[in-house]
């Protein structure tokens, strides 16, 4: 039975047959590896009794014009199987010469991709259609073992319910969870509370902190597991895609990055579901939402459907962690903020953790309705786009934080903190957590919100959040200051003379216009 060998570049084959070897020179060949040879019919061994084995080939490759074509050589045998010395050329397409070789579950020649080679990818994952999705996708197009990972930022036990079994069934090596609920609220959420950092007014950033904390994680995982790529389902429409990639670079520059809304042909939910089916992937059963949600332990974002009309009033049946203000209590309820240095730290007298500080806040807002928020922003990529938040939790921090600082900053302190929270929450909001101008202003925030040490009782009714009482013993209030009533420190007579001065610029530029 003949043997067949492709010819290698730069250097001459050898061609075996039965252990005899006979050298043919060929020029410009390019070496693949090793083959397995199972096209028979196509170059015409159908009737020799040659397909009945498995012979082995080298793979080569030469240019003709501008494409790519694969030239095999063989000694012809004959019908004794003794090689007879003639050599005949058979030269295949490249689809055709895939066909001899080994291949993957999605089709990629020697364990690369249609679009390239990567070794190991990890996949931020949801367990949604989107990322089951793609784990098939790298694998068909970079030739990958994909790594899932999904992070606990506390979206839910619901969403987490059955991740690794999903990851397996659309071809993921691996699941790996990491808890990251203390470590997000801790490291990222105080930070921002501490800034009073609130893009465009409003948004309390509940999406742009969550981002780089997931981000990094990824960034470990893909230490730890060897991988030489990361990829994430965000759209090239958001803003995601953007905190996710700038975290990849600040923390490991050198690890690729895939993002498949950004190459593939799938443009919606039924493409992605023909996709799932060509490759036998489970399509995840769920109910789907008509919004496009966010969840974490800070908040809910509502994108979508009748929201992506300004004029149109959000349905009443569309919000999950608040009940509608016109159904909350009818009782106020009055809860108070234990704060050290800016940080919350206790609720109602008892210490929590962060991350069980905020969940106690969340249930306690929710039922009175406090945290919605509806804006329209404008988003990095340039676009403006409408969005419904809830932050129960967070916006009862918010409040309490900023007044316990009524008491102690001083007025320029307050003025300048202010000033640098606007671009404090524009840095977080753009995805350069890592920044070093970020951090350099996040050593301001915390150096002068030492002082801020207290406690706030805030009253919560129907949707809003008033406060009732605020503490400190950094305070920076005087009563016997700021009484009417005359004190010893401070002479009523006194601000004649600060007028005078304070108003003189005022003074002068009148003067000069009615010529005095």
């Amino acid at each position: 039975m003949a043997q067949l060998r492709a010819l290698s570049s730069c250097s001459v084959p050898q061609i075996s047959f039965n252990g005899i070897k006979k050298s043919h020179g060929f020029q410009s060949c390019e070496n693949n590896g090793l083959k397995t040879f199972s096209f028979c019919q196509k170059i015409g061994f159908a009737s020799s009794g040659f397909c009945g084995g498995h012979p082995t080939i080298q793979h080569g490759t030469c240019k003709k014009s501008n494409s790519r074509v694969h030239v095999i050589q063989s000694i012809l045998a004959d019908e004794n199987g003794s090689p007879t010395g003639a050599v005949k050329d058979f030269v295949l397409t490249n689809e055709e010469a895939n066909l001899s070789g080994k291949t993957d579950a999605y089709g990629s020649p020697n364990g690369s991709g249609k679009r390239g080679k990567l070794n190991k990818v990890v996949l931020a994952y949801s367990g949604g259609l989107d990322t089951s999705v793609i784990v098939p996708w790298l694998r068909e197009n970079y030739g990958c073992e994909v790594v899932c990972f999904t992070a606990d930022v506390g979206q839910g036990l619901m969403e987490m319910d059955g991740l690794e079994k999903k990851a397996k069934a659309s071809g993921a090596s691996q699941l790996i969870v990491k808890d990251l609920k203390e470590e997000f609220v801790r490291e990222y959420i105080f930070p921002c509370l501490r800034a009073g950092a609130v893009y465009e007014r409003k948004y309390l950033l509940g999406t742009s902190m969550a981002r780089p904390v997931i981000a990094k994680a990824m960034v470990d995982v893909a230490k730890d597991v060897g991988a030489d790529a990361v990829s994430h389902g965000c759209t090239g429409k958001g803003n995601d895609q953007v905190r996710f990639e700038l975290t990849f670079f600040a923390l490991n520059p050198e690890l690729k990055v895939v993002a498949p809304w950004r190459e593939w042909e799938i443009q919606g939910r039924e493409d992605a579901i023909e996709y799932a089916k060509k490759h036998n992937i489970p399509v995840p059963v769920s109910k789907k939402s008509i919004y496009s949600r966010d969840r974490n332990l800070w908040h809910l974002s509502h994108e979508g459907d009748i929201l992506e009309n300004p004029a149109n009033e959000p349905k009443k049946d569309m919000y999950v962690l608040t009940v509608d203000p016109e159904d909350a209590p009818n009782q106020p309820e009055y809860v108070e903020i234990g704060i050290v240095s800016g940080i919350p730290v206790s609720v109602n007298g008892k210490e929590l953790s962060p991350a069980s500080l905020l969940s106690e806040l969340n249930e306690i807002g929710g039922r009175h309705g406090i945290g919605r928020v509806d804006m329209v922003e404008n988003r990095l990529v340039g676009m403006k786009s409408r969005g419904v938040y809830e932050t129960p939790g967070g916006t009862i921090m918010y409040v309490a934080a900023r007044e316990l600082e009524s008491l102690t900053l001083d007025r320029e302190t307050i003025q300048m903190k202010d000033t640098i929270a606007l671009k404090y929450a524009e840095l977080v909001y753009a995805g350069r957590w890592f920044d070093p101008l970020r951090e350099s202003m996040d050593a301001f925030m915390e150096k002068i919100t030492e002082t801020t040490t207290g406690s706030v009782t805030l009253k919560l009714y129907k949707g809003s959040v008033t406060v009732a009482s605020r503490k400190s013993p950094q305070s920076l209030y005087r009563e016997d200051i700021s009484s009417f009533e005359t004190g010893s420190i401070y002479n009523q007579a006194d601000a004649a003379g600060f007028i005078q001065l304070y108003g003189l610029p005022i003074r002068v530029r009148a003067m000069l216009e009615k010529g005095v």
